[in-house]
């Protein structure tokens, strides 16, 4: 048991934290973040709890306060690589705004990013977290620079879309795999390799091998025994309508002679097929061929990247609100997974508890129906055409 406490007391010493911002130190966040001006419609990042939060709590986080806006903001510190150790970047989000449009991310930048020039197109090392638009998208965004060129995740990551706080942590391996954490638990792991497409695949087809000619890949033909019956083309597609009279008024002077209408023929049997049957020279689908791809080259620090310096907010919202908190970068991913469960666990309840006191001060502000009310007769709605009423559903 000493040995164990020792061992773990040891891991402890030997854990580094690179960088890590809670804005607990009232307005001093300002000399340490950086507002790009590339633009000069950025959006102003501000401090705020939001609009719902625990009751008592103190913890600020950086708030995008204005609607349709891009916003571009971003902390320094020392340089850093991850060779040979764990790399864990972690931070909290929460969308009070109940977010319609817009991104939730962080991204993280080499050593030599001007903060004031910082734009959409800024080269990057990582980009981590949750991106929200409508309905179809509600996914957690990995993406990987690898050879000058940005690479997405392969794998579907979905995203938390609640108006509460939830703790996004990934966690990049010196073996070359990753894992993915939301509020402490795994949502997806794997291999660098294979959820990337940043190497050249290790297997290619064949481009010698070519599907034999005499390859049979029908599994079913005609029964060469079956014979179209003497009689199948005796009846047409369309016969005079047997129920169909004449017109009372209808006059063969004025109208010409008249003709009952056609209808389909219920005993026409349409076109012959013969029936078909196993055909036993199949050889099933034919498969090409891989061999070594001869472009493939191992790369055992995909997971590495050096001079890792700086982390940004770089996104666009439709609907602002969010408040991003609780920055963490370092190489200790048992302590950051107990901090997310930590903040989940002090914020989660009790921002669901402020929320339902919202939503009844609320209701109860809104003024009663009054059962005196004329009624809404439907003649008033007579000329109301559907057409010509444009209603847009809020994404």
């Amino acid at each position: 048991m000493k040995l164990l406490q020792v061992s773990f007391l040891a891991s402890l010493a030997c854990a580094k934290e690179f960088f890590r911002e809670n804005f607990s130190d009232g307005d001093k966040w300002t000399s340490r973040w950086v507002q790009s001006k590339h633009k000069s419609d950025y959006g102003a990042l501000d401090l705020s709890a939001g609009t719902i939060y625990a009751e008592g709590d103190e913890a600020l986080g950086l708030r995008t306060p204005n609607d349709a806006k891009f916003y571009a903001m971003s902390s320094r510190f020392e340089p850093f690589n991850n060779e040979g150790q764990d790399l864990v970047i972690q931070y909290s989000v929460k969308h009070d705004q109940k977010i319609d449009c817009g991104g939730g991310y962080v991204k993280i930048f080499p050593k030599d990013l001007e903060q004031e020039e910082m734009h959409g197109e800024s080269d990057y090392h990582i980009m981590f977290g949750p991106d929200i638009c409508g309905y179809s998208t509600k996914k957690v965004h990995v993406i990987f620079n690898y050879e000058g060129k940005n690479h997405l995740i392969k794998e579907d990551i979905k995203c938390k879309d609640d108006e509460y706080t939830h703790v996004y942590t990934l966690h990049v391996k010196p073996d070359n795999t990753y894992e993915v954490f939301i509020d402490g638990a795994s949502a997806k792991a794997g291999s660098l390799e294979e959820h990337w497409d940043m190497l050249k695949p290790k297997k290619i087809k064949d481009p010698e091998a070519k599907k034999p000619e005499d390859w049979v890949d029908d599994a079913k033909i005609d029964d060469p025994e079956d014979t179209k019956p003497s009689d199948w083309d005796d009846e047409p597609e369309y016969v005079a309508d047997p129920d169909a009279e004449k017109p009372e008024d209808w006059d063969d002077e004025m109208d010409g002679e008249w003709e009952a209408p056609m209808i389909n023929n219920p005993e026409f049997k349409g076109e012959w097929s013969a029936k078909q049957i196993d055909n036993p020279d199949y050889k099933g689908p034919w498969v090409h061929p891989e061999i070594d791809n001869p472009e493939y080259k191992e790369d055992k620090s995909l997971y590495s990247f050096k001079d890792i310096s700086v982390i940004g907010l770089d996104l666009w919202q439709v609907k602002a609100g969010s408040v991003f908190d609780n920055f963490v970068i370092s190489d200790d991913i048992q302590a950051a997974l107990k901090e997310a469960k930590q903040i989940v666990e002090d914020r989660v309840e009790a921002e669901k508890k402020m929320k339902e006191e919202l939503d009844a001060a609320k209701k109860a502000e809104e003024p009663e129906e009054d059962d005196d009310e004329e009624d809404v007769d439907d003649e008033d709605f007579e000329d109301f055409d559907e057409d010509e009423f444009d209603g847009h559903d809020e994404l």
